[in-house]
């Protein structure tokens, strides 16, 4: 992996299958430690730091921060492990990320959880409009300048409809507080250069796709009930399950439900 000095966590439980967790905007290879915690007498884990996020170091010019490149070096990182094929779950944008994966190296994965994913946008004035939109965000992350600032734009982020009642969550600061482990320098160049504006669009592939997926949603995330519906309408080997209760974040509000669904597919 010349390019990429992945940051990871592997927890080999004897004789258990993997899974490979992929974190979402902001997060890190935390993201999913009280889901492996619950799933360790079913399943082994690796959980990784997406390249601008956590303790992963790459090389500083924004083509290493894309999906492609990204992605490819996750597949180096599987190969360093021994890891052949292994179970595969992506929330938002590592949901994006797991989604690429699927679909270009479908030999690696013998089934994927997308948690509140999309496939990215459609048309070249949709991409115009979110890599604009992206950008200013990424200039209010970069004047995050110290912890306090830091912690006033992550506040407004999850304000945002899709998150529904987060905010409310009694493990909330918490999450804060581990999102501000994070640079936001960095937080900055993945945003420009892999967020959904910037990525492959992947819906003219969905419908070749026959790895089994299982499209989580949460019931209050209206937007990607709506995007995950035309997903499982294209795909014929998808299902999609409606979390309740819950906002964007998922495996966060209602962890129990989260699991469960992660034991009932991939076992």
């Amino acid at each position: 992996m010349e390019n990429y000095n992945f940051h990871y966590d592997l927890k080999h439980h004897a004789n258990k299958p993997l899974i490979l967790f992929l974190h979402g905007f902001m997060g890190n290879h935390h993201e999913f430690d009280a889901v492996t915690q619950l799933l360790a007498n079913y399943f082994s884990s690796l959980t990784i730091d997406i390249p601008g996020h956590g303790k992963t170091q790459n090389l500083s010019f924004d083509i290493y921060y894309c999906m492609e490149k990204t992605a490819y070096g996750i597949i180096q990182l599987l190969d360093k492990l021994h890891i052949q094929r292994c179970f595969l779950v992506g929330y938002s944008m590592g949901g994006r990320l797991a989604l690429y994966l699927t679909v270009n190296f479908p030999e690696r994965f013998t089934k994927v959880l997308l948690e509140s994913a999309s496939p990215g946008l459609k048309t070249e004035r949709e991409r115009l409009e979110r890599i604009y939109r992206d950008g200013q965000i990424a200039r209010k992350i970069e004047r995050s300048t110290d912890k306090n600032n830091f912690k006033i734009f992550l506040e407004n982020w999850y304000s945002q409809e899709i998150f529904g009642d987060i905010k409310n969550h009694p493990q909330f600061n918490h999450m804060i507080s581990e999102r501000l482990q994070n640079e936001p320098s960095k937080l900055a160049r993945s945003l420009r250069n892999m967020g959904i504006g910037n990525q492959p669009s992947l819906w003219g592939k969905i419908s070749e796709n026959k790895i089994p997926l299982l499209l989580l949603v949460g019931e209050y995330d209206h937007k990607f009930i709506h995007i995950n519906d035309e997903i499982n309408t294209l795909c014929q080997s998808s299902q999609i399950k409606i979390i309740p209760k819950t906002g964007h974040n998922i495996h966060f509000e209602n962890i129990l439900d989260f699991v469960e669904a992660v034991k009932m597919f991939f076992n």
